[in-house]
């Protein structure tokens, strides 16, 4: 992995750090590739139960770098473009295909493909001086770039997201909250701390009921209200009977903690 996206595991977490901080964590295409590669990995790794993803200094993420990715791929033809921007879906791909709660940590600019890595995260922390923008209209591209247009409207409704999709402007960490694009602001020294916090929860939290419950959030976004009903039946009826729920029970009895092993 290039030292440009830093990783480590602690505790049952896996935190990713975008580590171009001169640059605004601006995104390579050896950074793309390496968080492909190691998103796919984490899907089957079990000794990871959460993952948080967040930036070194100022920013988070201010997307694509304009010198190595957008000047380069002017020069290349469009089979070679087409590969890159599957290259980039693949990483979102992975992020909801992964039956691990992931965590954002949003440290100030969070931008294009920056904004919807964050986007795709299942939960979004936002410290006061973090700023949104879904700027791919700016600079003459789709709106729909990495999964924005299908994951926008999901999170922040319909007209909102045409809003900061069409226009591509900036919105500050308040204005996020307002809309639900994050799920909290707190002070910037206490950034890290929370989501770890919130990742450690979920990391000793009972893991198969948690990934069970991101991949039906998932799924049921495309059925109707029956076909989800009956999809919930079948899964819940599976844990009904599984060892998290027995421990819940004989924990509850004692009036003791569950310690939940995942199963």
């Amino acid at each position: 992995m290039s030292t440009d996206l830093l990783y480590a595991v602690q505790d049952g977490i896996a935190t990713f750090t975008f580590n171009r901080p001169q640059r605004l964590n601006a995104i390579t295409f050896e950074i793309y590739a390496d968080l492909r590669d190691r998103l796919a990995a984490l899907q089957r790794d079990d000794a990871v139960k959460a993952v948080v993803i967040t930036g070194a200094g100022k920013g988070f993420c201010s997307g694509g770098d304009v010198h190595d990715i957008i000047g380069e791929l002017l020069t290349r033809d469009a089979a070679a473009r087409l590969e890159f921007t599957r290259m980039t879906v693949a990483c979102v791909r992975h992020m909801a295909a992964m039956e691990k709660p992931i965590i954002a940590a949003v440290n100030g600019m969070a931008a294009g493909a920056g904004a919807v890595i964050a986007l795709a995260s299942d939960l979004r922390i936002a410290s006061p001086d973090a700023r949104f923008a879904f700027l791919f209209t700016k600079v003459g591209l789709s709106g729909a770039d990495m999964g924005a247009a299908y994951l926008l409207p999901k999170v922040v409704g319909l007209g909102r997201a045409m809003e900061l999709l069409l226009f591509g402007d900036t919105i500050d960490a308040a204005t996020a909250e307002r809309y639900g694009l994050v799920n909290a602001v707190v002070p910037a020294e206490q950034l890290l701390s929370t989501a770890r916090e919130w990742a450690l929860r979920l990391a000793r939290g009972p893991s198969l009921a948690l990934g069970l419950t991101k991949r039906m959030v998932h799924h049921e976004m495309a059925m109707d209200l029956e076909r989800a009903l009956e999809a919930e039946a079948h899964a819940q009826a599976i844990l009904l009977g599984g060892e998290d729920h027995r421990i819940f029970y004989e924990a509850f009895k004692k009036k003791e903690e569950p310690r939940f092993i995942g199963r």
